[in-house]
């Protein structure tokens, strides 16, 4: 992660006095005091709702809506103030810890910017706050999905050297790993292919690093953009009279390749 240059020098106390996070805190305690359901909530309870409104707020970004974004957002804000109020009640922490934490982490992540030190590469950062003792892979958050746990495994080894110099490398053994699978696949061996599969995923997403792109946002455009395309298909389909579920794969790959043409024609 790279960051722009600058010659600013923050002063912490610009950022400290009430906000919108105490404005959220107190509306979650009186909800707290005067709705039972709000009132029945657990950390754990809210877990499902916490997970839910982040990727609604992903979902809303994605999809360029500045009104639904601020919606989303709003969501997302309730449910983080409803984590500290929970965990207030309990006598665990309070917002001003909290907030320590954040503050206290940025600073030492960025110590050219608060007059602490020289820029430091954020990999370096980490494997400090790591300490000497703990290993590159310690600490991994066990919630990421297994796309995004890849990468960050690759970040985590990259740090301590283990990595290439460019996209060469993990280009070829994409290539590699693709020819292994076939060999699992003429093999008919369940395990092996299931087993290669994940290194070819794993080399993909090593790729994807490389070059410089996140593997879940990348997927998840190449998602969109088919889904897209294939819900064209259906309409033109329907156009031409033509029943999807039984018209056979070269009928729909006609179609498809229709469709790709003339996206490409749009763009020309």
């Amino acid at each position: 992660m790279s960051e722009p240059e600058t010659d600013t020098v923050a002063d912490t106390h610009h950022f400290a006095g009430p906000g919108t996070l105490d404005r959220a805190l107190r509306l979650v305690e009186f909800l707290r005091k005067n709705c039972p359901w709000d009132a029945e909530q657990t950390a754990e309870s809210l877990i499902p709702h916490l997970l839910e409104e982040t990727h609604e707020v992903v979902d809303a970004i994605r999809e360029g809506s500045p009104d639904e974004l601020a919606g989303e957002l709003g969501d997302l804000l309730l449910n983080l103030a409803f984590q500290i109020v929970v965990a207030e009640e309990k006598g665990d922490l309070d917002s001003n810890t909290v907030y320590g934490h954040l503050e206290e982490k940025m600073i030492r992540r960025h110590p050219h910017l608060f007059g602490n030190g020289e820029k430091l590469s954020w990999e370096a950062l980490k494997a400090e706050e790591r300490g000497s003792t703990d290993g590159a892979l310690n600490g991994l958050a066990k919630g990421l999905d297994p796309l995004t746990k890849s990468f960050r495994i690759q970040e985590r080894v990259a740090s301590v050297g283990f990595d290439w110099d460019d996209f060469e490398g993990p280009y070829a053994k994409v290539k590699e790993e693709l020819l292994e699978v076939r060999g699992a696949i003429e093999a008919d061996d369940d395990a092996l292919i299931e087993e290669e599969i994940g290194d070819l995923l794993f080399a993909v997403v090593n790729l994807s690093r490389l070059v410089g792109r996140h593997p879940t946002t990348a997927l998840a455009s190449a998602n969109e953009k088919f889904k897209g395309r294939f819900e064209a298909l259906e309409r033109l389909a329907r156009e031409r009279g033509i029943d999807v579920p039984t018209a056979g794969l070269p009928v729909l790959d006609g179609l498809w390749d229709e469709l790709k043409a003339r996206e490409a024609s749009r763009t020309d």
